[in-house]
């Protein structure tokens, strides 16, 4: 039998000199984000894109208050990742948790797993576990910060450092919009930033575990989420504009 190959990190393109310029610009973005706004929030999934803005907010020393969604369907490894990153950087990230009742409202009309049945539960399970605790998360900031690139995918194309969150009425900042994915690894390896060990084992992009595959080589690096739905349904709706 003949095992697939599966996504790998991949090699640096940038010279020493243009990987400390992009370095620097992101480091100063996040500086300037702190100083224009007084309550800045950080979502972070501790995967490769986020552990760089991690990293940056730390060297900007920026008054940024980080937190993860603490989903309850995360990966072990995922959850690990929390008290490794606090150690590293010396930091605290608060845990933001769903409401017990609308995870069983879920469960009571889809099923634990019904998420698997289409596009409705998905977003369904998804509107329980991480845009209510997003929303509560976010609530008293003047803007939150987020780990998103245009190359990630299709429905990412367009974006920009900064925007307005309509729906929440505050600011929202992509810092790392026009970096690369050679460049996120580039960066992670000049600094010595913690690694998700999924990214070690085939896994480019991170979510919930039952909602998470490995990637094989050639593949977007977003197909192995949800994978068993359409390809334009690889957001969970933190991020699409309502």
């Amino acid at each position: 039998m003949i095992t697939p190959a599966f996504w790998s990190i991949p090699p640096s393109k940038l010279s020493a000199a243009e990987l400390a310029s992009k370095s620097a610009e992101v480091v100063q973005r996040l500086s300037d984000i702190s100083s224009r706004f007084k309550d800045v929030r950080f979502a972070t999934s501790l995967a490769a894109e986020d552990m760089v803005v991690t990293d940056a907010i730390k060297k900007a020393n920026a008054k940024i208050k980080l937190f993860t969604l603490a989903t309850g369907r995360l990966h072990q490894e995922t959850v690990d990742m929390v008290d490794t990153t606090e150690k590293h950087y010396g930091l605290s990230i608060e845990k933001v948790y769903p409401q017990e009742r609308d995870v069983q409202a879920f469960i009571d009309q889809y099923g634990m797993n019904g998420f698997y049945d289409g596009e409705e539960p998905k977003k369904a399970c998804c509107g329980a576990r991480k845009i209510k605790p997003l929303n509560a998360a976010l609530v008293g900031a003047d803007a939150w910060i987020t780990g998103q690139r245009r190359e990630q995918s299709t429905t990412r194309t367009e974006l920009n450092l900064e925007e307005l969150d309509e729906a929440r009425g505050i600011a929202k900042f992509n810092p790392l919009f026009d970096w690369s994915e050679a460049d996120i690894w580039a960066y992670i390896k000049q600094e010595n930033v913690p690694i998700h060990p999924l990214h070690l084992k085939g896994f480019p992009s991170i979510g919930c575990e039952p909602c998470t595959r490995q990637v094989k080589q050639g593949e977007d690096i977003r197909a192995g989420r949800w994978w068993w739905l359409q390809s334009d349904s690889k957001e969970c709706g933190l991020h699409v504009k309502q």
